[in-house]
């Protein structure tokens, strides 16, 4: 099948509908020369005349007029219809499709996506809640909210731009604590009973489950025996509240309980773990403008709203 370049089909276009070729030099914002030089090109690639030329004027041939008829109004379609792309619009609309952890998906994008749509009444957004990593490109996603930083060295179509903190503090239920006695110290915390997350590599453990404590420049290693683990932080907020022993879980699933006296953070001067919170996107260099607007929106979310306060160690 022959290639045709479509530039020169604009420029036969033009010079058909003006009637000259300074006409649709002008038209299209290039020399008369290139005009010129186009409508050649497309005459020795089809093999055809398609203007009668002379001095002071240009016609078309009927090669030309038969090919305008065929091409005019296609072509007008279809630059009509690049002109309408929705990601081309000042204003985003179309679909967003975004993706996140459960816990922080449920906690932060909730509240963005209402007040995302609310701003935009033209788009809808398409939301994905999972434990599993999911590869941005290859599924179809626009945007996610993740806790740590993608490696860039495994993904370098990726762009992640910080967003928040997360600290990871240890909590137990009252209840718990009248029976089991409340720890003082990471030494303390090995006689447990422990609620733990089963991916808890992603929540500071070891691979072989071993809790890192700090506080200031001093450092516990613990290896706490779960009695119960789970999948889902919602579900070990609820077994902690329960009494079913202790757990660390984040501080924005945590604190709020702690105010309402469902659970108690723990030797809150020792920090389990402090992760970042990043908005990731596969790094087109022309984002959709849903894509913008949307991460614009998630940053001044989290700017005025903490996920965190970082404990402050005296």
């Amino acid at each position: 099948m022959r290639s045709i370049d479509l530039n020169l089909v604009r420029a036969f276009v033009a010079v058909h509908e003006t009637g000259s070729f300074s006409g649709a030099a002008s038209r299209l914002g290039t020399p008369r020369s290139t005009v010129s030089r186009a409508i050649s090109a497309l005459e020795t690639s089809l093999g055809a005349t398609l203007f009668h030329r002379t001095t002071r004027h240009v016609s078309s041939s009927s090669a030309g007029s038969a090919l305008y008829e065929r091409i005019g109004p296609q072509l007008h379609k279809l630059e009509s219809s690049l002109a309408d792309v929705p990601e081309r619009e000042e204003v985003p609309s179309g679909t967003l499709r975004i993706t996140s952890t459960v816990d922080l998906g449920t906690m932060v994008l909730a509240d963005a996506v209402a007040r995302f749509n609310l701003r935009y009444p033209g788009t809808r957004v398409d939301v994905h809640l999972t434990g599993s990593l999911v590869d941005l490109v290859r599924d179809g996603f626009d945007l996610a909210l993740r806790i740590n930083k993608p490696s860039t060295r495994r993904d370098s179509s990726l762009v992640a731009q910080r967003v928040g903190t997360v600290v990871i503090g240890l909590y137990a239920a009252p209840g718990y604590l009248a029976r089991r006695g409340s720890p003082r110290a990471p030494v303390d915390l090995a006689e447990h009973d422990w609620v733990a997350y089963r991916s808890g590599k992603y929540f500071g453990l070891s691979a072989s489950g071993e809790l890192l404590l700090s506080e200031a420049e001093s450092n516990s290693r613990i290896t706490p025996e779960p009695r119960v683990v789970c999948d889902d932080m919602f579900f070990m907020r609820e077994a902690l509240r329960a009494g079913a022993g202790i757990g660390a879980i984040p501080s924005f699933l945590g604190d709020p309980d702690v105010a309402s006296g469902s659970l108690v953070r723990l030797i809150p001067r020792w920090v389990e773990h402090i992760g970042q919170v990043y908005v990731v996107h596969p790094g087109r260099k022309n984002l959709p403008r849903k894509v913008t607007a949307f991460r614009d929106l998630l940053v001044e979310q989290l700017r005025q709203r903490p996920l965190s306060t970082e404990v402050s160690r005296p």
